[in-house]
Formats: C-alpha cells, structure tokens, sequence
C-alpha cells in the first residue's frame, strides 16, 4: 500500500489546522455559516438533514488493517457507532458535532487518511476495481495510476473551482467492476498489439437527472502520455464548461453541446502543449508509486481444510458459491464481505464490525482491504485453506450473508433518512425488499439480480444501472418510485429502460416481488440470468405483469 511521504503529512496536517481554527471561528461567530460553508465543503463536512456528516476520502477503496481500526475508532467516539460505504468508495460519518470534528480529521491524519476534496466542484475520491491487484483477469494494478491521479488532482490550483464536480474511475480487467463509463473519465487499462501497456480513455460519462454514457476519446494513450492527456481533458472542459447553470455544468453536457470530435479536436490542441510541460518527472513518480504496491509474500497452505469443509458445510458452500471471487493465485481466493444482510441499512458496518475486519485482514489477508462502490468490503488475498475459519469469524459478527451479486445485495443511498437533497427514502424500501425474498426463499433460484435505488434523480444510488433501478421522487408531497429495468453498470454498459407510472412507497416492493415473478415464470432455465431474460424479451412480458389492466395496476400507482 501506498504510504504519505513527508510532503503528504505535511500538506494534511496543514490542512487539519487550518481548519480547526476555521471551526473555532464558526463556533464563536466569526464566521456565518454562509461564510463557513465553501470551507467546510473543502474538508468534506456536508449539513445534512439533522446533524452534519463528514465524508472521509477511501483512495480507489484501498485500506490497511490499522485504517479500517481507525475509522472504528472515530465511529464510537465520535459518531453513533457506525460508519457507512458509500458508492464512491468513502465512509461517511452522520452524526458529529461541529467542534469534534478537526479531531476527527486529526485521527484520520494519524493513519494517513483525509476528507480533502470528497466534497466541492474539483476532482473528487479517485476510485478503482475493488479486485485490483488480486483478480485473476487483470492486466495491471490500477491503483499505481489512481494514486497518481489522487496526488496531481490533490489541490491542483487550475482545478479547485471546476465548473461541477469531477470524477474518474479506473480498471486494470476486461471486466469493468469501476464502472467507468458512469464517470467524466474512465480509464481502461490494457496491453497493446507489442505488449505496451496503455489506456482506453472514456470521457463524458455520468448519471443524475441525465444519464449518460461515456463516449472513448481515445482508444489507446501510450503509458507516458496519460497524465497530460487527462490535464488536457480536464483543462478543455474547465474553459468550455458551463458556469450559467449547475444542471447543465457536467463535462457530460459540455461533450454532447459541444460534439465529441469537436470536443477531441480541443483537447488534442491543448494535448500538444500539456505534453511539452510533462518532462517525464510524472513517470519517474509513477514508478516510485508501483514500487509501494508488491505483491504480498503469499502463504503456500495446504488447500485440504477449504474442500472438506465444501463437502461438510452446506452453509459454508453456500457462501463460497456467490461471495468468493477467483484470484491470480489459484490456492487464494478474493472474499467480498455482505454489508447488506437482510433488514440491515445497506453500507452501514458498525464499530464493532469494522474492527474485526480489520482483525481478519491481518490475520488473514496480509492486512489489506478494499471497499466496493457497491458497499461492501473486500478481503483481496485469503489463502484458500483460511477460508472456514474466515467464514465462521464473520458469522460470530453478522456478516457472512451469503448474498453477493443477488437480490438482497442492494445499493441503496441514504435517501430522505440523511440526504437534505434526496425526496424519497431508500433505506426502509431497500430493507423491506431484502426481507421480502428473504422470507420467500427465492434468492438463490433467482440467480444475478443486480437491485441500485436512488432517494432522487441525482443517482447516487446508480438507479440507472440497476437490472431493477428504483429511483423515487415526491410527487405532490406523497413518495412515488419509479422503476427501470435492464440497466447494466459494467463494460457492456447500459441505461434501464422505465416500465411506466410509478409506484406508491406501500407498493412497490409488492411490484419488485411481480418483476421477479414474471422472470421466473418466463425464463428459459435456472441458467438464463435476469438480465439475459431481459435482453432476450425486452420490457413487455415486465409491462403485462405490471399493468395488466387499469383496476389492478390502481394497486400498484400511487394516488
């Protein structure tokens, strides 16, 4: 893992200073809260409905064994308890008071973290595969490169005042687990026809009130050509972006205004003169960089444990079949922790939970961690004969549901329960839908169902890219959900196609439950997934199973 030079300590720790004495000053009157709120947004401290929430930054989801025992820390002394994982890869505390909070910043000092820029009109959290460095079907680590995007991003002064926030992704697989194309960039790691590592650039991507997928820029920019591309992107959009309108500011509705070869053509102008100032001091940091993330000195067990415990525990098997991922070595294997057993808040781990992660990462993972832009955490590099002993460790603290990938494994954002900007709530559906199919015994003969609900159009909860998206909205003070179907977040991107009216909050778990049914009862095997069903079929079988006449769908509509 990357660790702070003494340049990143002392940028950090000037920075906690600076703003305990900006709070001192909100707290003797100083400063108004008009004053105080652009310096609190730097630090990622938001006001949200009753109490203000600090965003910790997680750098494309990394963390050490000592972190994860930090943040558990700050969640008991400083909050409720808990934490929650966002789908940015950052942990969110919702309940400190105002004056705690530069300790709190001063703790994540102590471990090498921050809360700089997870908030504001710059570059925010970089994230990344939440397999990197361990899945099987990587090309190369992308979190090398993330890190040195977080460090040319970090307070870069052409780029603190963007015309809207600005994010990126990267992947180093085939298989894009960043969802990059849902990003203003999205970076592609792959191996050129002579072996040459380079990157598929993305540009233009995004979801909110318009989704939109992003459009290649460039299909292969050499290693050393990377860093002044992006600052040439980057600075194209800064000077056409649209300051008129924060609905209209995203580099997405920059490229669409703009055309995309007309947008190429004006950042391969600039490209000329970013690459000239680039001296290749970039690539000599990037390589310090990779020299930080080795492989860990892998453990060579005898596998014997993990098969006799597949044929002798049914519960254990289970798990293995949909939380275990294939890892470069063939005796370890990636474990993806459930944050999402049923009628619990999805993302949310406690104190308690946390530090025993951080337990189980060093006893058994080589002290790392990874959190997922589908809020649950990753231990990357178990040694396939530790994985009993794992399981039965998670189950003593609640957290070895074995649901990943399926219905009750939801992403689900805060909604009306935090958010001062969501209409609807998220949590409560989210929960009811778990304990629906949980009760129903069906989750497992469902197969991959991918289930994202957002609490309103700025799609934090990637409702877009849902095989099942739920996005609610207020419609005249009553909570109304819509519902999408067909919505993909990976290399094959695609947006979810709307079934019709919505659905009243007491519905729409029962509509869910009617979606679900009608796949089950149309599919071609235990083998077609929900979302080759829907590819197959389309939304119509979906429409008739919804809406089949007007008195029955009177059930279902909110009024």
């Amino acid at each position: 893992m990357y660790q702070y030079s003494d340049f990143d300590r002392d940028f950090v720790q000037a920075r906690v200073d600076q703003f305990r004495a900006q709070v001192a000053r909100r707290i003797d009157g100083s400063l108004t809260e008009d004053e105080f709120k652009p310096l609190r947004l730097m630090n990622g401290l938001y006001l949200q409905l009753h109490a203000y929430m600090l965003r910790v930054a997680i750098p494309y989801g990394t963390l050490s064994s000592a972190q994860m025992r930090q943040l558990a820390m700050i969640a008991e002394r400083w909050d409720k308890g808990y934490g929650h994982f966002t789908t940015r890869q950052n942990i969110q505390f919702n309940w400190p008071e105002l004056g705690d909070v530069p300790d709190m910043l001063q703790a994540l000092a102590d471990v090498q973290m921050h809360a700089i820029q997870t908030s504001g009109n710059t570059i925010r959290n970089v994230t990344a595969d939440h397999f990197a460095g361990a899945a099987a079907d990587e090309v190369a680590d992308p979190r090398p490169v993330a890190e040195l995007l977080r460090q040319w991003s970090t307070d870069h002064a052409e780029f603190q005042f963007l015309p809207r926030k600005f994010k990126i992704a990267v992947t180093g697989a085939p298989s894009d687990r960043a969802v990059t194309a849902a990003h203003d960039i999205g970076i592609r790691i792959l191996r050129g026809e002579d072996g040459e590592i380079g990157y598929r650039v993305l540009v233009g991507g995004g979801l909110g009130r318009t989704p939109v997928i992003g459009k290649v820029i460039r299909e292969f920019v050499p290693g050393a050509d990377l860093l002044p591309y992006l600052e040439a992107i980057v600075e194209t959009y800064n000077l056409l972006g649209r300051r008129d309108n924060k609905y209209k500011a995203r580099i997405k509705i920059t490229v669409n205004e703009t055309g995309l070869e007309a947008f190429r053509a004006k950042v391969d102008e600039r490209f000329a003169l970013t690459r000239a100032r680039f001296t290749g001091i970039d690539q000599q940091i990037l390589a310090a960089i990779k020299a930080q993330f080795p492989e860990p000195a892998y453990r060579r067990l005898e596998t014997g444990p993990y098969e006799a415990a597949l044929t002798t525990d049914p519960a254990f098997r289970a798990w293995t079949e949909v939380n275990l991922a294939a890892h470069r070595q063939a005796d370890h294997a990636i474990v993806t922790v459930s944050l999402k057993a049923p009628g619990e808040t999805p993302g949310d781990a406690t104190a308690a939970q946390m530090r025993a992660l951080a337990d189980l990462a060093e006893a058994h993972a080589y002290g790392e961690l990874r959190i997922s832009h589908e809020q649950n955490v990753i231990l990357p590099h178990v040694p396939k004969a530790a994985l009993p002993g794992v399981f039965r460790a998670l189950k003593e603290i609640g957290l070895a549901t074995a649901n990943v990938g399926l219905i009750s494994d939801i992403i689900a954002c805060p909604g009306m329960d935090y958010c001062a900007l969501a209409t609807a709530r998220s949590i409560p559906i989210a929960q009811e839908i778990a304990l629906r199919f949980e009760a129903l015994k069906l989750e497992h003969d469902i197969g991959p169902l991918k289930i994202k609900i957002s609490g309103c159009i700025n799609a934090c909860g990637h409702h877009h890219v849902g095989h099942i998206g739920i996005l609610g909205l207020d419609r005249a003070g009553v909570e109304n959900y819509q519902l999408t179907l067909g919505g993909d977040g990976t290399e094959e991107m695609t947006l979810g196609e709307r079934t019709g009216p919505g659905f009243g909050a007491e519905a729409v778990v029962g509509a869910v439950e009617t979606i679900v049914l009608a796949y089950l009862d149309k599919r071609e095997g235990p083998e077609e997934t929900f979302l080759q069903f829907y590819r197959r079929m389309g939304i119509a079988p979906f429409k008739q199973a919804l809406y089949p006449d007007a008195p029955k769908r009177e059930r279902f509509v909110a009024a």
